[in-house]
């Protein structure tokens, strides 16, 4: 690989860690084509883009970047996998489920939403991270709540007030 290349490579990782906030950095070493080619396939279902890339490249590219990685840098050793995708549990999802199957992929780090992970022990808590629409979704539950309490009430209220009125007619 040229010096042309190399940079070419760098810009281009710097443009795609400047434009997500979900980035994970996973083992997939010691996969035979078919599990590799079966984690693509997952990963591409989840909406998360896998690449595997150079540690020089990458680290040379969060170094570019404007954003704090922490100590990720420092978990670029050995074969590397970035996984990027845009729903933050997503990434954690696929490795958890494939998982199932394999002992790999290892999860080497995460950087979501401005936090660092580091370590295959955080898996857990990655995976209970909610998205943006899971948020969403529950906000929007908790303004309903009330609202619904209110109507139940006056449609409640209604039912016995032709109740009486009925009633009284009826006499």
């Amino acid at each position: 690989m040229t010096r042309e290349e190399k940079s070419q490579v760098i810009q281009d990782l710097t443009a795609q860690l400047a434009d997500t906030n979900t980035i994970y950095l996973a083992d997939i070493s010691g996969l035979d084509a078919i599990t590799t080619s079966n984690l693509r396939r997952a990963c591409f279902k989840a909406g998360v883009r896998l690449a595997v890339v150079k540690n020089t490249l990458l680290e040379k590219a969060m170094e570019a970047s404007d954003k704090e990685f922490g100590e990720l840098p420092e978990v670029l050793k050995g074969n590397t996998s970035l996984m990027i995708a845009e729903a933050s549990n997503a990434p954690a999802k696929v490795i958890k489920e494939f998982r199932k199957k394999s002992d790999k992929p290892l999860l080497k780090g995460a950087y979501v939403e401005e936090a660092v992970y580091v370590g295959d022990d955080q898996l857990d808590a990655l995976v209970n991270i909610k998205s943006r629409e899971e948020l969403i979704g529950d906000i929007i539950t908790l303004l309903q709540s009330p609202a619904k309490n209110v109507v139940s009430a006056l449609q409640s209220g209604g039912s016995k007030l032709s109740g009486i009125l009925k009633t009284l007619s009826e006499k």
